[in-house]
């Protein structure tokens, strides 16, 4: 069950100073958020404040939030995005246009967008504006009839506001194109699988449509450039690379950079290590190609894109900092929490997965803090399962546990952004499905993006203490986070504060506000699964209500 509770109270009066986070003059609790596994299939009731029948209260929690100062403030661009090349194998990226995608994309705004994946590393720029007719033969999307130009003739709309390419596809086009992503699926998991990757080619009229999307839906681009292409020498090979920045820079794209995806896991993809120390002077070279190109010469750089911070891997972060750890502008990993291929659904609720991140947040800024002290630190690409994801339950409402747990976490511990594997692709990782319905792990992003703002706050709480038991490790069930409410939410004034609680315990936690927000007025939002799927449901109903 989830809970989204708001509490205002009257304005301060004409001769008071201006409302903020940090001064509680006109406090308010726009947001609470209570994950509770107590809901069943089937339950749709709203979930009250008050004890619910057949449900113990074992603990009474007294809450309070300190609003003194804030103890991180992360990026505006906090929650962003991210997309697979593989978009360009199973064709979706020919429907980025589309103006439902658009919309939703939009509602997640102002937010990164990352093109990068495990096929980065396979992608080749290639400057022709249709690569088909000047082979003279059909390209792969002949049987969709060229569709393309029917779209640039008859359904392409203007939008007035930013002068964007939205389409409005037949049905029986989006039919045809699931058609050939289902088939595409297969391929892409068993390369996946096998850890085997084919050639991308990236066209100047892909980019475009990438760029198209990004810009009219309120995200800025990174793009992941190619760094498998090496010389005899292992150096990184940038002709392709420089190829894609003159275009860019031709159009004059906006765009930040990054190169590679995952280098630790370069030997086993391509029969070539890439050491810290190499990939350190690879970005350098990186850097020296974008300086002169004049749109390019501040661009940001991000990496190196790390996996799991292991032995190894924590290695090559720590000769990649020595070498180029002032060159990029945030130092960058990706997590996955499930590596097997067989998921239960309780395996979302277990503490120990959750906490697994944060042992990585420490090993990542124990190496970073060592070279570049303040340095910002990304987590990009974060997925609840590896191989795509698990059907029924990465795209369900029970991946909501491990999602906002996620964004909570980074918040707290300084983490500066976090990128979402995917927004839209194969798989099951996604927000959006290939109906370009959103899912339940979209409404939750919604709503954190409209009710949390970038202030984290510290948050107090009494009622909890447990006595550890010899050799075991007490791992807390109920998670509470704090933030100042979006300022950009106008329907809650500066000075409102936003939380939003997990609980994984099987019992009701009774939870009483207490110092600042005490005789608070809430405002609730209950998220629940919709159907007799319970946890496994794809669909969520919300209900809003205040509470005195």
């Amino acid at each position: 069950m989830r809970v989204l509770c708001a509490f205002p109270e009257a304005m301060p009066s004409s001769n008071s100073r201006p409302p903020s986070c940090l001064a509680p003059v006109a406090l308010y609790l726009a947001l609470l958020l209570h994950l509770s596994l107590s809901s069943q299939a089937g339950d749709r009731r709203p979930l009250p404040v008050d004890r619910a029948p057949g449900l113990k209260e074992k603990t009474l929690i007294l809450l309070d939030v300190s609003t003194k100062n804030p103890v991180r403030t992360v990026n505006e661009n906090f929650l962003s995005l991210q997309l697979d090349p593989s978009i360009i194998h199973d064709g979706w990226l020919d429907f980025l246009s589309s103006k439902r995608l658009v919309t939703l994309a939009r509602g997640l705004s102002p937010a990164f967008l990352r093109f990068g994946g495990k096929r980065t590393d396979f992608l080749h720029f290639q400057n022709l504006r249709n690569p088909a007719k000047s082979r003279g033969g059909p390209g792969p999307d002949y049987y969709l009839k060229n569709y393309e130009d029917d779209i640039v003739r008859s359904d392409v709309a203007l939008d007035k506001q930013k002068g964007c390419k939205i389409a409005q596809h037949p049905d029986i086009m989006l039919e045809l194109q699931r058609e050939k992503a289902a088939q595409m699926h297969l391929v892409l998991l068993k390369e996946q699988f096998s850890n085997t990757y084919s050639n991308l080619i990236l066209t100047a009229r892909s980019l475009d449509k990438l760029y198209n999307f990004a810009d009219c839906s309120g995200l800025h681009l990174i793009f992941a450039l190619n760094a498998l292409r090496r010389n005899p020498n292992n150096s990184w090979n940038s002709s392709s690379a420089l190829s894609l920045l003159k275009y860019s820079a031709s159009k004059k794209y906006n765009i930040s950079w990054e190169l590679g995806n995952e280098p630790n896991n370069y030997r086993t993809m391509h029969g070539r290590a890439v050491n810290g120390s190499q990939l350190g002077k690879d970005y350098i070279q990186l850097k020296s190609l974008l300086q002169p190109i004049r749109i390019y010469s501040r661009a940001n750089l991000y990496g190196p894109n790390i996996g799991r911070p292991r032995k190894n891997v924590i290695a090559l972060l720590d000769g990649f900092m020595k070498v180029a750890g002032s060159t990029v502008d945030a130092v960058t990993w990706q997590h996955c929490y499930i590596d097997g291929r067989v998921v239960k659904v309780m395996d979302f609720l277990k503490t120990r997965l959750l906490d697994t991140l944060s042992d990585q947040i420490r090993k990542i800024q124990k190496v970073v803090n060592t070279y570049t002290p303040g340095k910002k630190i990304w987590l990009e690409g974060v997925v609840t399962t590896s191989a795509g994801g698990t059907n029924n339950l990465s795209d369900s409402y029970a991946a909501g546990f491990l999602w906002l747990n996620t964004l909570g976490m980074l918040a707290n511990q300084g983490i500066d952004v976090v990128i979402r594997h995917s927004f839209f692709d194969h798989g099951y990782n996604h927000l959006v499905d290939q109906n370009f319905n959103p899912l339940p792990d979209y409404w939750l992003s919604l709503l954190y993006k409209r009710l949390i703002g970038p202030k984290v706050l510290a948050v107090h709480v009494a009622g909890l203490q447990r006595k550890p038991r010899p050799g075991r490790v007490i791992r807390d069930k109920l998670r509470i986070y704090a933030h100042c409410t979006n300022h950009h939410n106008h329907n809650y004034v500066r000075g409102s504060i936003t939380l939003f609680i997990i609980n994984l315990h099987r019992s009701r936690k009774k939870i009483k506000l207490a110092g600042t927000l005490r005789d608070k007025l809430v405002h609730q939002y209950l998220l629940q699964p919709y159907g007799q799927e319970g946890l496994k449901s794809k669909t969520q109903r919300c209900q809003y209500s205040g509470i005195l």
